[in-house]
């Protein structure tokens, strides 16, 4: 099963830094333990001086992981505040793919949040609370076989 870490990176920054990634490591692992099967791509793992891209090579990767997200079976979008690119990858995933978007987000109200999602969790603890009692993976499986058939 392949898994797509999208989240927040550059955010609303007015500079070229970024905003504390150490959700990534944290969710990697949560989803290492409760899907023994996963394949993970970590957008920012692949791609870490991203910010000082040139425009071709960050066009390539922006577009490159767009598209991806149409291929994976799950993304998992971190969201603590409004991220247009992580927006875009669960549109990308939720109409053009064939896979689930689980968003760890307060912002349950947010249209893009509320309609691109297949579930929504307030923060890290829901969702890792929700992945012990195999909510997680019920959904997962769940909407897959839905989209499947």
């Amino acid at each position: 099963m392949r898994f797509f870490l999208a989240g927040i990176m550059q955010g609303s920054r007015l500079d070229t830094g970024l905003h504390h990634q150490d959700y990534r490591g944290h969710l990697a692992q949560l989803i290492a333990t409760h899907f023994s099967e996963a394949e993970i791509y970590d957008p920012l793992a692949d791609h870490p001086e991203s910010v000082a891209y040139s425009d071709d090579d960050g066009r390539r990767v922006f577009y490159g992981h767009n598209r991806l997200c149409r291929e994976v079976d799950v993304v998992i979008a971190f969201v603590p505040e409004a991220s247009m690119g992580t927006a875009i990858e669960m549109w990308e995933a939720h109409e053009h793919g064939r896979g689930v978007v689980l968003t760890i987000s307060p912002l349950d109200h947010n249209w893009a949040v509320r309609f691109c999602s297949h579930a929504v969790y307030r923060d890290l603890e829901a969702f890792e609370a929700a992945l012990c009692r195999g909510e997680v993976r019920q959904t997962v499986e769940q909407t897959l076989a839905r989209r499947n058939t």
